[in-house]
């Protein structure tokens, strides 16, 4: 999936751009597993912006060929725990960044968490929910009301609007149970289930599911719905970065690399 580059009428710094990447999500409010914020310098004067959910080999070749003077993505190169060393992957992603000036704007937890153009907010809007609550770790989750005949009706209508198939473990001996309230957290929040289930959800939809979900889902009543990490996040990120542009006057396009994961 790639939207049309948008047309560009100015150029800005790369600081007033950070500025306003800064300003809209925060990052100061959030502990996070890696540097929110531009993660590597590249050319003082943007223009062009590419929007991505990795910044994957392949998505920086394609920012390349869009012309781009500077990358956004919700996944950027440097996590907590890495041993530092610039080789393999690493090296040759960095080397293509820096071998053509492009500047790489990383944002994690906090752009999950905006409250009308993150991960959380962008998938509720794409599976028709509305949040009326927060819940989990940094108030990252969001649960709303809705309206299925079971777990199995809600992972239909998940599956359908984001285009792929997905996972589904219902209750024990209920698999008919009525979806009154949902909640969910883009991307690999399976450990968020049980503050889910806390919260008052029917069922649980994010991106990944681990051994212990299946058993908790089947035990407490609540469905688990795993539709994809990558699936899960692809809204945030073209969400800021095309509302950033456009504020600025900058051209944009997302490039959605393919990950079944």
């Amino acid at each position: 999936m790639r939207t049309v580059l948008t047309h560009s009428t100015s150029t800005v710094s790369r600081q007033a751009l950070l500025q306003a990447f800064d300003s809209l999500l925060q990052p100061q409010l959030f502990k996070d597993y890696g540097p929110n914020g531009l993660q590597v310098e590249g050319k003082p004067h943007i223009t062009r912006i590419v929007s991505g959910v990795t910044a994957s080999r392949a998505l920086i070749d394609a920012a390349i060929a869009a012309g781009a003077d500077a990358i956004f993505v919700h996944h950027g190169l440097f996590w907590r725990g890495q041993d530092g060393c610039v080789t393999g992957w690493m090296k040759e992603r960095l080397a293509r960044l820096l071998a053509h000036d492009i500047n790489l704007f990383a944002y994690h937890l906090p752009l999950d968490a905006h409250a009308e153009l993150g991960n959380n907010a962008q998938l509720g809007r794409v599976l028709g929910l509305v949040a009326d609550a927060r819940f989990g770790e940094q108030n990252l989750g969001c649960c709303g009301p809705a309206s299925f005949d079971s777990g199995q009706a809600l992972a239909d209508h998940v599956a359908k609007a984001l285009g792929r198939t997905v996972t589904l473990v219902h209750p024990e001996g209920d698999a008919l149970r009525p979806i009154r309230r949902v909640a969910w957290c883009t991307g690999g929040a399976q450990g968020y289930f049980e503050p889910a289930i806390a919260a008052g959800a029917d069922a649980f939809i994010t991106g990944e599911i681990s051994e212990p979900q299946a058993h908790l889902a089947r035990e407490m009543g609540v469905s688990f719905i795993a539709a994809g990490h990558h699936a899960t996040e692809r809204y945030g990120a073209p969400a800021v970065a095309g509302q950033v542009a456009a504020q600025l006057g900058l051209a944009h396009a997302f490039i959605d690399i393919d990950n079944p994961a």
